[in-house]
């Protein structure tokens, strides 16, 4: 299941990050969609709260074009 909600979150992020300035909105963005796939999956709202958020921040780091 946290897999499952780690890829949600990841999608949810990767879909708006193309109208983000910077790190803070896209990981107020990740924890968001991890909020609404934990919500969706019955996971831990924390965990999949901070993997999204993980994920906003890092997401032009690891070179995802629509992050940039």
């Amino acid at each position: 299941m946290q897999k499952t909600s780690i890829i949600l979150a990841a999608v949810a992020v990767f879909g708006l990050a193309g109208c983000l300035d910077n790190d803070v909105e896209r990981g107020v963005v990740g924890a968001g969609g991890g909020l609404v796939a934990a919500e969706l999956l019955g996971t831990d709202r924390t965990g999949t709260m901070l993997a999204g958020a993980a994920v906003g921040v890092l997401c032009d780091d690891a070179g995802v074009r629509a992050c940039r």
